[in-house]
């Protein structure tokens, strides 16, 4: 005789994960980040989207991502296998003030949605001009060094 243990703390943590996925395994929009010279480059991705089903807003400094894959099974099928996962996704990612929201740059090809994100110009790295007297003259020189 088998004696069957039901812990529904188990089963829901299950659900969750299949739902939401896991820091490991997240079930919807991986993405890659990372610097590339004077902006941030973020892939994610996105297969079976239709480019019209794609929307990427950005108000204040949080970038939104929303995309919708349609399922293709008919309702009346007897699915024998459905682990695609088919609905409306979304994605937000904060981003810092060192980085211009106004020239993001998208693109989606094969499946995969690259955004290049561009610093901001008040942020990249500058020379900064310093005036001293010459004590002995009183004349005032001036020299440059890096910020």
């Amino acid at each position: 005789m088998l004696l069957q243990h039901n812990d529904p703390f188990r089963d829901l943590d299950r659900l969750t994960q299949q739902i939401f996925g896991t820091a490991a395994r997240p079930s919807s929009m991986p993405l890659d980040a990372w610097r590339e010279g004077d902006e941030f480059v973020v892939e994610l991705d996105l297969p079976g989207i239709d480019s019209d089903k794609l929307d990427i807003d950005v108000e204040r400094n949080v970038l939104t991502i929303r995309a919708e894959r349609l399922s293709h099974m008919p309702d009346a099928a007897n699915a024998v296998a459905a682990e695609r996962s088919w609905g409306v996704f979304s994605r937000q990612l904060v981003l810092g003030d060192a980085l211009d929201t106004e020239k993001v740059d998208a693109d989606y090809t094969a499946g995969v949605l690259r955004l290049r994100i561009p610093i901001a110009e008040q942020a990249k790295p500058r020379k900064i001009s310093i005036g001293s007297r010459d004590a002995i003259s009183g004349r005032k020189e001036a020299k440059s060094i890096s910020a």
